[in-house]
Order: structure tokens, then sequence, then C-alpha cells
């Protein structure tokens, strides 16, 4: 088997395989002798049909299997040689499609390589961690917030008409074309206003009603209603309004803290506060973040593979594309070109991805079974009812199982790449935190 190299520039390369007609051959050879025990064929007994009637038989059908071991063994072994590793899959074709048997393989091996990685030293890397206390006046909107998801309703005075934020309790039928369907009924439904859990237009009529009147109410169903029969059809419903009740903020108090799962009212602002620190937590970890990729981006330079930044460039024209035309759901559309913003943001994500790679390997950073499990579990609970299919889909799709794995990986090895950086801390205000991201979001 002979190896030319045939191109060499930058992280392009490109070699030349041959694989001779004797190679193949005795390959073949190989896959029979090592088959001949267990073949039977009518007139020989098991293991003794001759080599030359075997090889009549199977050889042709053996060649090709022979030619791809040879041309991945080949290549495998280069890549064990060289040192090299293909930044994409290579593209391997054969030059001389003429092939007949007892001729040489010829065949053309190409790829881009992923560059050297330079050593980086982390000690001169600066970092400020923000730090933010949650202020009592946060703690005591979270409060209020709670109350009123809490809230109940107190029947208005007699004769009262409905406000909007007010609750309803009615009875209603609904009738398409004079007809009942299934469904539209219901006895004593508690309905607050405002809430958009109905149709719209519904609710929206029913507000200046009194306990004891009757309304019809006539609107349409939206032309991409779940069922399909009742779907862009207009409807008619008539409506009994039995009471008519006010919202009633609950209390900020024990009673209210028991109603979360906390033991008096101290135990649930203690809870709110370590929640609001934390969320405070994950926004200075995404600047600081942001601030130490920025600094690894002027730290080093190497050379990238062109392939891996066109694919990069591709996916965030595409992706900013759809961002500002969110009508387009599918992808049959004419091609988006990349700018030049495009390829400079797709240099810098390709710089750092093959570099943070290349660090974590170093540092043999691993995403344990139990941290997938978790970031699996948290993404199930976006399927409410569906968890469980959601984690086997994950557990049988390796290429979803490495999107999950990815962002993992990074972080963990930001942290490693923290420890090693001279990192301050900074107590400033909430405002000025989301200042910090809302500018993460313009760069």
């Amino acid at each position: 088997m002979q190896v030319t190299e045939t191109l060499n520039e930058g992280l392009k390369r490109g070699y030349a395989i041959t694989v001779t007609a004797a190679e193949l051959d005795a390959k073949v050879n190989d896959k029979l002798v090592e088959a001949q025990p267990e073949v039977e064929m009518k007139g020989f007994r098991k293991g003794k049909v001759p080599m030359a009637l075997l090889k009549k038989q199977f050889g042709q059908r053996l060649m090709g299997e022979a030619m791809q071991e040879a041309v991945d063994g080949a290549m495998n072994k280069h890549f064990e040689d060289s040192g090299d590793r293909p930044a994409q899959q290579p593209d391997v074709k054969m030059t001389n499609e003429d092939w007949k048997e007892g001729d040489d393989v010829n065949v053309e091996l190409a790829y881009e390589a992923l560059p050297e990685i330079p050593e980086v030293d982390f000690s001169g890397v600066e970092l400020e961690k923000l730090v933010v206390k949650a202020e009592e006046e946060a703690v005591t909107e979270a409060l209020t917030n709670l109350a009123d998801t809490a809230k109940e309703f107190e029947a208005r005075e007699e004769g009262a008409a409905a406000e909007d934020g007010d609750q309803v309790v009615i009875d209603f039928l609904g009738k398409i074309d004079g007809e009942a369907f299934e469904g539209g009924a219901g006895d004593d439904y508690p309905l607050a206003l405002g809430s958009n859990s109905f149709i719209p237009g519904f609710e929206e009529q029913l507000i200046g009603t009194k306990a004891g009147e009757e309304k019809d109410v006539t609107v349409s169903f939206p032309e991409e209603y779940g069922a399909e029969h009742l779907a862009g059809k207009e409807a008619v419903f008539t409506c009994k309004v039995k009471e008519v009740k006010a919202p009633k903020a609950a209390e900020i108090n024990d009673e209210l803290a028991a109603k979360f799962g906390a033991d008096d009212l101290d135990a649930l602002k203690a809870q709110i506060t370590e929640r609001l620190e934390a969320e405070y937590a994950g926004a200075a970890r995404a600047v600081m973040k942001r601030a130490l990729l920025d600094q690894l981006d002027t730290l080093v330079s190497f050379d990238l593979p062109p392939s891996l930044v066109e694919a990069e460039a591709k996916q965030i024209a595409h992706q900013l594309w759809h961002e500002d035309n969110p009508e387009v759901e599918g992808h049959d559309h004419a091609e988006i070109e990349a700018t030049d913003e495009h390829n400079k943001l797709a240099e810098r994500r390709v710089r750092l991805g093959l570099l943070l790679a290349e660090l974590g390997q170093k540092a043999e950073v691993e995403v344990t079974d139990a941290e997938m499990t978790q970031a699996i579990m948290a993404q199930a609970r976006q399927y409410p009812g569906q968890e469980r299919q959601f984690f086997e889909f994950i557990q049988q799709n390796a290429q979803m199982q490495q999107q999950l794995r990815a962002p993992l990986f990074e972080d963990k090895v930001v942290d490693h790449i923290v420890e090693q950086a001279k990192v301050t801390e900074k107590e400033i205000s909430k405002d000025d935190l989301q200042k910090a991201v809302e500018e993460l979001d313009e760069e």
C-alpha cells in the first residue's frame, strides 16, 4: 500500500492511496480461510469446500469488503502516524472508476486538519465577579406577586356590574348554526375576566353583566383551533351569570407562607431571597463568562479550518434570518448568504470552540451521567405529561445527547479556567446587573 501526499496548504491535506491488487487478493483469501470451516456446499462436507471453489463462488462478493477495509485501514494508519485530526468527515473517493478485478485501487483522501492549539497562560487573566444582594424592595415585590397568584374572590354587592379582573360564575351553552356542540357547555364555571382562558372576545363581552342576567356571547373560533370541526366557525354562547366576584389579594402573612410550603413568613422571605440571589448569580456568571471569552479570543491565535468557519457562518446567517422573519417556520426558502459580519462571528465561535475543547481534553473534563440526567430532566419539564417519552427519545438520539452535553462541557471548562484566573468581587445593584446583561444581548 502506498500513501503519497498531494496537498499540504495551511490545514488542507490531500493524499493519494494505492491499494495493490495483490493486497486485495490476500485480504479476500484471508476472509475465505476464516469462513471455510463453516461453509456448507452440496457435494462437500462442512468445512471441506476447496478454496478455489470458494473463491469462485464468493470472491467477488468479498472484494468490496476487502477494498473498504483496506482503505479504512490506510486512513486510520495515516491519522495515527501523522497525528492529524480531521475537522470534518474526510472526503474519500476512488479515482479509477473503470476498475476491474486484478487492478490496483487508487483512492484520493482529502480533509482539513484541526490546528495545533498553543498553550495558554491563564495567570494573566483578570475577571470581575459581580455580586448582587436581594434588596428588601425586590423581596417585597416577589411577595406581592405571590399574593396576587393566591388571590381569592369575594361576592360583589347585589346589582354590581362585572369589571375587568372580576370573576363571574356562569352556566353556558354554545351553539353553531343553532346546534349545540360537544364541549360547548358548562355549569357553575368560575371565569376570571381578562384571564384570556376562553376564546378571544368571549370574556370582554361579559364585562358589565350582573348576577341573574343572561347574555348571548358571539365569538369565532380561531382558524388554528385544535378541534378541526370548530376551527374558524362562529358560535353563540348563551351565558347565565350567577355570581359576580371581585378579586381580593391574599394578605402577606404566615398563612400565605403556608400556601407556598414555608413554615412562616420569615421562612418564605428567606426562600425568596435565596432564589433571587441565585438568579442574580446566574446572570452575573453569564457576564463574567463573556468577559473571559473576550480575553481568550485575544490571547490565542491559530489557523481555522475553512469548512468549519463556513458551516458556522451559514448557521448564524440562517438563525438570524429566521429571528428577523418569525412568520417563516419551515426551511423552504432561498439560501441565506453569510455576510462579513457573520463570518467574523463564526471565526470567533470556531476559535473559542476549538480552544475550549482542547483545554477540556487536557484537563480531563468530563460530563457525568448524573449531570446529563439532570439536564435531560430539566428539558423534559418543558413537555408536561410527556416527560418519560422525552427522556427515552433523548436516550436513543446521540445527536440530541451531544447538543445537551456540549454546553455542560463548556461551562465546566470555563469553571476550570476561572479557578486559575485572578477573580475579584464587585457588589453592584440589580439595575446595574440588568444593564450588563442587556449589553450582552446587544453585542
